[in-house]
This record gives C-alpha cells, sequence and structure tokens, in this order.
C-alpha cells in the first residue's frame, strides 16, 4: 500500500469510513485532490474547512500517483 509510509495519509476504518485521510483532520485525501484541481491553495483549504498541513500536499499527489499507477483505484 502507497501510503503506510507516510507522515501525513492514513487509513481508519472509524475515519471517514475507512477512506485516506490526511492525519490529524476530518478531510479525505480525495476530497483535497478535487480541491487543488478546482485552484485552491492549501491556505484556502484551511480557512475553508479547519486546519490542514499545506506539507501533505506532496505526499497526497504521491500517494494518488501511485494508486493510478498501481491500479488500485476503484472504478
Amino acid at each position: 500500500m502507497p501510503y503506510r509510509d507516510c507522515k501525513w495519509i492514513v487509513r481508519d476504518p472509524d475515519l471517514l469510513g475507512g477512506k485516506l485521510a490526511v492525519r490529524g483532520t476530518r478531510l479525505s485525501v480525495s476530497f483535497v485532490l478535487a480541491c487543488l484541481a478546482e485552484g485552491m491553495s492549501a491556505k484556502e483549504i484551511a480557512q475553508t474547512y479547519g486546519p490542514f498541513p499545506q506539507e501533505a500536499i506532496p505526499e497526497i499527489m504521491k500517494v494518488a500517483s501511485e494508486l493510478l499507477d498501481s491500479g488500485h483505484v476503484a472504478a
């Protein structure tokens, strides 16, 4: 699993139904990616949705890339 060694990405069945999430937040990785795709900055995400570690973005992008390359993305 690409996220196992991540500092910021976690998967907890009690948090967001087990979706990949950003540690210390209730934001899923997919939600953050959608925000970034809409042009939001990390600062705007934090202002709109609560504390968000900007340092998580490179890890989010890396995990998303690895999941797409591995075929582990649900259809």
